[in-house]
């Protein structure tokens, strides 16, 4: 009989505010587990080059990506391979998407939480935006309205969760 290729699969899932540190923790988890990073900035960015302008407008896209990653996402864990998924898992609706993954797959996961203050995370955020080294270069105005709607997971929620402070 042979062994269960899920069984040494796990899936990072990353909860944190723009600019938290995700990208950052996600490249040091795939280094440490040999997981696979699939980031949705990236992923965004190439193919919405340019449409996404608006909050609105990132809001629809992400979510039809979200459609098409999730089913990859579970194909890849059920095949054995670790996976970081770089998507902010900051509204409980995302984190029912990420949820569903996690029960398709069967795979072990983790949900990092990076308990990052708001004001590091705005300060990183200008740094990020004048040097041009990220896909988005949000405005202040964006910043405080994405983060309106960060709600960090609660234990009800079902996910192992790790803390992750500055």
């Amino acid at each position: 009989m042979s062994e269960d290729p899920r069984r040494g699969a796990m899936l990072h899932l990353l909860c944190g505010r723009v600019a938290a540190g995700k990208s950052t923790l996600a490249a040091r988890l795939a280094a440490t587990d040999r997981a696979i990073v699939i980031a949705e900035d990236t992923w965004l960015s190439r193919l919405y080059a340019g449409e996404i302008t608006t909050v609105a407008a990132y809001v629809e896209r992400a979510a039809r990506l979200r459609a098409l990653m999730g089913p990859h996402v579970a194909d890849l864990l059920r095949g054995g391979l670790s996976v970081v998924l770089d998507f902010p898992a900051n509204t409980p609706a995302t984190r029912v998407w990420m949820r569903e993954i996690v029960e398709r797959s069967g795979a072990n996961h983790r949900m990092h939480v990076l308990d990052t203050p708001i004001e590091v995370c705005r300060a990183r955020m200008h740094a990020r935006n004048a040097a041009g080294a990220h896909e988005y270069a949000p405005t202040d105005a964006e910043f405080d309205h994405i983060s309106s709607f960060f709600v960090p997971p609660g234990a009800d929620e079902g996910f192992d969760i790790v803390i992750h402070r500055p």
